[in-house]
């Protein structure tokens, strides 16, 4: 069982010298993956209902810190070698796919293929209205832009004729280190969501679940995916607990549904000494108990 670590890039961890204490003790302690969110901007009130608080309530203002995650994970390449990157989640229909796909090449390349993609279509409506992006049709455009990055990062020149952009022979290099297989890892608990992992992503990222919420998940997407010729075996499973209270002795039953990676949750404190001891101590109440529960 691998355990992620889901805190770049917001409130003290949006601080380089922060970033960069997290992210060395995180590597050298054996966190598997560092995870950063995305939002463009936030309000003090919305409309739309943040799908993971009862109230519906988004537990951040207008005026928290939130750093792009491309240009945080990029740091955080930077100062390791060997620890996973990844966007948790990226909101991909608010991009341009051009250069969306440019930003992932470049970040992969510069971390030598160590990059995910976590894709989420956004919940917060506000948002999307503020860069002018249609809200109703993010999910038709997270497809098209997938299908069109891929086809950007496979080898030589690409063309494309969709109900949204149309080129032909667009050269994009350098291409990511991983090619058209930088993975795709879909974000969403809804069906719709789990039909986008069984359709055409590599990899689910469950949000908010305990092992009983994630169970019943996984049960759906088993369907969908052996629907479309696939089994769970194809693609990640990956699961963040989130305001989910879980205790060590839970790993094992994350891994007993599948799961490959437990993301956890980890408020950075704005001082980098204080920042590593509590990677540390993250360290000795996480990652050691998952190493013992490793098959």
């Amino acid at each position: 069982m691998r355990i992620g670590l889901f805190t770049l890039g917001l409130g003290g961890a949006a601080h380089p010298d922060v970033i960069r204490a997290v992210a060395e003790t995180a590597e050298r302690v054996g966190v598997a993956t560092l995870w950063a969110a995305e939002h463009v901007v936030l309000f003090d009130r919305y409309e739309s209902a943040y799908p993971y608080s009862p109230s519906g309530a988004f537990p951040l203002g207008a005026g928290a810190d939130w750093l792009d995650p491309f240009v945080a994970l990029t740091f955080a390449a930077a100062v390791t070698s060997r620890i996973r990157l990844a966007t948790g989640i990226c909101l991909v229909p608010e991009h341009n796919p051009l250069i969306l796909a440019k930003t992932v090449a470049s970040l992969d390349r510069l971390a030598k293929g160590r990059f995910a993609l976590g894709v989420g279509i956004g919940w917060s409506a506000e948002e999307f209205r503020a860069l002018g992006i249609p809200f109703e049709h993010r999910a038709r455009r997270t497809r098209e832009h997938i299908e069109i990055m891929r086809k950007l990062w496979s080898p030589g020149v690409a063309s494309h004729k969709g109900d949204l952009l149309r080129f032909d022979d667009a050269g994009c290099f350098p291409k990511p280190d991983q090619g058209a297989r930088v993975p795709i890892i879909f974000g969403g608990e809804s069906e719709p969501a789990l039909r986008r992992v069984a359709e055409y992503g590599d990899g689910w990222y469950g949000f908010n679940l305990d092992p009983d919420a994630a169970a019943l998940k996984i049960a759906t997407l088993d369907r969908l995916l052996t629907a479309n010729g696939r089994s769970l075996g194809d693609v990640e499973l990956i699961v963040a607990p989130y305001t989910r209270r879980i205790a060590p002795g839970d790993l094992e039953r994350y891994r007993a549904l599948g799961v490959s990676e437990v993301a956890l949750l980890m408020t950075a404190p704005a001082d980098p000494a204080e920042a590593a001891a509590r990677v540390e101590r993250f360290a000795r109440e996480w990652i050691e108990p998952a190493g013992a529960r490793a098959p």
